[in-house]
């Protein structure tokens, strides 16, 4: 029997995997570019608003947040997989970014900007890393609902982190929850006025811009009203805090500070905030490639999010992912290939120019209040209400995560949403299906049935179920629990035919546990037969060498096959006084005397 191919954990890159830009690059003509050109232009319009409040959460001066928005997406739109994926710098990441730093730093300090670029550097080293190793596939095996029930938590941080914003007065960091509560509580009954209005009357014309003018860009009316209102209202002299001014220029080059004790510090926020902008990114590429039919390659994705942000950190751009606001946007705008992607980046670049004078007139409080829309639209109410109605594993993954981001802290919310998610993962690969099944001759092919939902007897003495799932190591356990507990409900079915057609693997262990069950049916006076019709199955039976210690006799590659052998082995003597005869080649009754005498035509009288 030939050995199974190994699969070599390491495979060499090829052409398509150092330069996957030559897949798409020949899709580029002048049409899509037309389309391309348009879809780029409104994605700069919504980035560029973005890309400052996205900065003003993470800690950092505006500029970081539009040099993450130009230099982000290129590397990532040259070196990913997705055609309509847009990267850059996001909420979630934002929000970790601070929560990471900031207790070791002071936020928007120099050495705070270089530890947030030292950070984006080590988790494109961790992203890069897991996109060699092939690790795409794993990173789908977190559950949905980590992340529904991760940014749901930020958004409440997030919200609460802008209060300040609307009230006119500083409060603790929402993290510290009820000193943050008591400080807000306090300082209820002195709003200041014109710090409101701005905060309130940015919120509010922008959710009626996207209301009534939903393909106008609604971030920047907004911020433009702020800033006529702060104007108006005199606000700089009213005590109005105001964004700082924002360095114009290409982003230059600079190696992030690294030393060993950095590594040390950072590493484990790092590592968090990798696995974060994956599962983001991930997603989002795979809800795009679902839409446009494309054919994703997860791996290759995570190699262009790890190599966007090891570049940026070069180019003072902090950490980024996949935006799912930019990158559905894109799509609907009626973007083709990535190269809507890159003018988006090198649109902005040249709107820098344009706005860059007027960005130190956006007042704070109108930033609150654009980040606070930001925050609602962060969380999926539907999502949440379809995963607390339908799932309760999910469930418990969703509120776990969410309630470990409002009450620990967010890093290690994500990790205990992914081991929480991994587990149920885990948990329900170990328990693999053995529901039983009988042939029902009523049906023309005699198909294998279930004898509880369809009401089918049972032979006396054998039985016969289905393994739906693997039998691998980890399994064994449940397995082995689920043959105890069918020897001890029916101690008369001796022989046990088990069907692997619904096996996905088996290991060593698997092997050896169908040889066990094999010798112990075997003690006491029955057999195991396996149905195995599937090539990859059977070498690797051969492999563990079952067919050897079991029999190659109790091998079968159909159940029709099966059955004669099994009804063959069975014992005549209880044959003779079953009444079930599920079976075709079950043996005709014996008749009784009086059965013969009774059969037999009365005698008239002629």
């Amino acid at each position: 029997m030939p050995r199974l191919p190994k699969e070599p954990f390491f495979q060499p890159f090829e052409a398509k995997n150092l330069f996957p830009f030559r897949t798409w690059v020949g899709m580029v003509d002048r049409r899509t570019m037309r389309d391309d050109a348009a879809a780029a232009f409104t994605g700069a319009a919504v980035v560029l608003p973005q890309a400052i409040a996205f900065a003003a959460i993470a800690g950092l001066p505006p500029q970081y947040g539009l040099y993450a928005a130009m230099v982000t997406p290129i590397i990532a739109a040259l070196f990913g997989s997705s055609w309509h994926l847009v990267s850059g710098p996001t909420t979630a990441i934002s929000v970790v970014i601070f929560a990471t730093l900031s207790n070791l730093y002071e936020p928007g300090s120099a050495a705070y900007i270089q530890a947030v670029l030292t950070i984006t550097l080590l988790a494109g080293v961790f992203q890069l890393l897991m996109g060699i190793v092939h690790l795409g596939q794993l990173v789908g095996l977190v559950s949905h609902s980590v992340m529904i029930g991760f940014t749901a938590g930020a958004a409440i941080l997030i919200a609460l982190s802008q209060l300040s914003g609307f009230i006119g007065h500083s409060l603790p960091r929402p993290e510290d929850i009820d000193n943050f509560l008591v400080s807000l509580w306090r300082a209820l009954p002195n709003i200041d006025g014109h710090v409101f209005s701005i905060a309130f009357g940015t919120l509010l014309v922008t959710v009626l811009c996207k209301r009534f003018l939903p393909k106008w860009p609604n971030y920047l009316i907004g911020l433009v009203f702020g800033s006529a209102l702060a104007y108006g209202i005199d606000a700089r002299a009213n005590g109005v805090e105001f964004v700082q001014s924002v360095a114009t220029g290409i982003p230059q080059f600079e190696v992030p500070a690294f030393s060993l004790e950095a590594v040390r510090s950072l590493s484990s926020g790092a590592f968090a905030l990798a696995l974060i902008g994956l599962l983001e990114a991930v997603s989002i590429a795979r809800a795009m490639a679902l839409k446009s039919k494309q054919r994703l390659d997860s791996n290759q994705e995570i190699i262009g999010q790890g190599l966007s942000n090891i570049g940026g950190s070069f180019f003072s751009a902090y950490l980024g992912s996949g935006s799912f606001t930019r990158s559905a946007l894109n799509y609907e705008s009626g973007a083709k290939t990535p190269m809507a992607a890159i003018l988006s980046a090198l649109f902005l670049f040249v709107a820098l120019f344009a706005v860059a004078p007027f960005i130190e007139m956006i007042p704070i409080p109108a930033m609150a209040g654009l980040i606070m829309i930001v925050a609602w639209k962060l969380v999926d109410f539907k999502e949440i209400r379809h995963i607390l109605t339908s799932s309760m594993s999910e469930s418990i993954v969703l509120s776990a995560t969410f309630l470990a981001v409002i009450l620990i802290n967010l890093e290690f919310a994500i990790y205990a949403g992914v081991i929480l998610s991994l587990s149920i993962f885990l948990r329900r690969s170990m328990r693999p299906g053995l529901p039983l099944n009988v042939p029902n001759d009523a049906v023309p092919g005699r198909p294998f049935m279930s004898p509880i939902l369809w009401k089918l007897p049972e032979c006396p003495q054998a039985l016969f179920a289905r393994l739906q799932g693997s039998l691998y190591f980890g399994a064994v356990e449940y397995v082995e629990n689920e043959f105890r507990r069918l020897e001890k409900e029916r101690p008369d079915q001796k022989h046990f035919g088990l069907m692997l057609d619904g096996a996905v693997g088996i290991d060593l262990a698997g092997a050896n546990l169908l040889i066990e069950e094999a010798r112990r049916r075997e003690a006491r006076g029955g057999s195991l037969y396996l149905g195995v019709r599937y090539p990859p199955i059977r070498r690797q039976l051969a492999q563990f060498h079952v067919p050897r210690e079991i029999g190659k006799e109790h091998i079968f590659r159909r159940k029709m096959e099966m059955v004669p052998t099994v009804v063959a082995n069975l014992d005549p003597a209880i044959c003779a006084t079953c009444t079930t005869r599920i079976f075709r080649e079950c043996p005709k009754p014996v008749e009784t005397e009086d059965a013969a005498t009774s059969a037999k035509p009365a005698k008239g009288n002629g």
